[in-house]
């Protein structure tokens, strides 16, 4: 019997989770065995997972499951270099030459355990069969108007959290942008016809905040790309893969720009192929904004984990989108999970 190990996340402020308790029980009901974590921080209860019939194991015990067992989580693991012998469903950031990527894939190699990577879960046309995308989009274009209305008050954004709903979110915004001056303020977004951009561009529009839509037949030219700097606001929602060509190039920083704020969605800056030159790490919740020019100042926001600021939204769409794939586990050497490990031996 196919047995799916739903393990509670790790990394800070990640309250997410693949799986909803509806969902287990279609597995169930399909044939499964289906174990899941308690969690002191998923968005979701426990409750309902009992209720779908799934049977409960303490926080993180997953390195002590059965064999057999698929785990199954959204984000890193943690750090600590032991081997890998299970089966791990999950985003790995490991196959476009991170160096915690090669890490991980050592770690996998040493355990003899393999890698679906939830971000290569492909159908056969290479589309991916399940993605966070709007919500990142979403909630990232929340943050860089947070960095941007710092700005505005003379510092540099704080703290970001957790929101109930995305109406909590546009509501909180709302409040935060009155007795701002906002005549100048746009945005462009490169990817906008994407899950990431729509869901970018969604907030942004809920505001009134005018933006410009671009996709794949405004950047074939392959750059430089000025329009950038003409725009308050830069959302990059496009996964970044060789050919990519550079939307913000280093000179950005002190080159004439209206541009103020930098949302790096995409946020992979320690790949090879990141369109964005003026930065090289990710930022935090606690501090969204990297400044990396003073005068006028330029921020760059580039949170890995933006849909977590909407947990509960965010998880439901994902776990609805990812449901079909996760009903084929027994059949793990044909379709989305053969490609997906042909992936993974790739660059093992």
């Amino acid at each position: 019997m196919t047995h799916l190990w739903v393990r509670a996340e790790q990394r800070e402020n990640e309250e997410r989770v693949g799986l909803t308790p509806e969902g287990a029980a279609e597995l169930i009901k399909a044939g499964l065995r289906v174990t899941v974590e308690q969690s002191s921080v998923r968005a979701i209860g426990i409750e309902g997972y009992k209720a779908a019939g799934c049977e409960i194991a303490p926080e993180n015990s997953w390195p002590d499951a059965p064999a057999n067992a698929i785990i199954f989580g959204l984000k890193e693991l943690p750090e600590d270099g032991t081997p890998l012998s299970h089966l791990h469903i999950m985003f790995g950031h490991a196959f476009k030459g991170q160096p915690t990527g090669r890490i991980l894939l050592d770690r996998f190699k040493a355990g003899g355990g393999t890698l679906y990577d939830l971000e290569y879960l492909v159908d056969e046309t290479g589309r991916r069969v399940a993605a966070f995308g709007y919500w990142a989009g979403y909630a990232g274009a929340a943050v860089t108007l947070r960095c941007w209305m710092a700005q505005q008050n003379g510092g540099i954004a704080g703290t970001v959290g957790v929101f109930k709903s995305s109406d909590a979110l546009v509501d909180d915004l709302h409040n935060a942008l009155k007795g701002l001056d906002k005549s100048t303020l746009n945005a462009l977004i490169i990817g906008a016809l994407g899950r990431v951009g729509t869901g970018a561009t969604d907030l942004l529009s809920t505001l009134d905040i005018p933006v410009t839509k671009w996709d794949m037949a405004e950047t074939a030219s392959g750059g430089p790309f000025p329009e950038v700097l003409d725009h308050t606001l830069f959302l990059n929602c496009i996964l970044a893969r060789p050919g990519t060509p550079v939307f913000v190039p280093e000179s950005a920083k002190t080159d004439e720009r209206q541009l103020s704020v930098i949302g790096d969605i995409a946020c992979d800056p320690d790949s090879d192929f990141s369109p964005i030159k003026v930065y090289n790490r990710t930022t935090t919740w606690d501090e969204p904004a990297l400044r990396v020019h003073d005068a006028p100042p330029l921020d760059v926001t580039a949170i890995d984990n933006l849909p977590s600021m909407l947990p509960v939204e965010s998880s439901e769409d994902y776990a609805e989108q990812l449901l079909p794939s996760l009903l084929t586990l027994a059949n793990l050497d044909s379709g989305v999970w053969a490609r997906a490990e042909t992936t993974f031996k790739e660059h093992l």
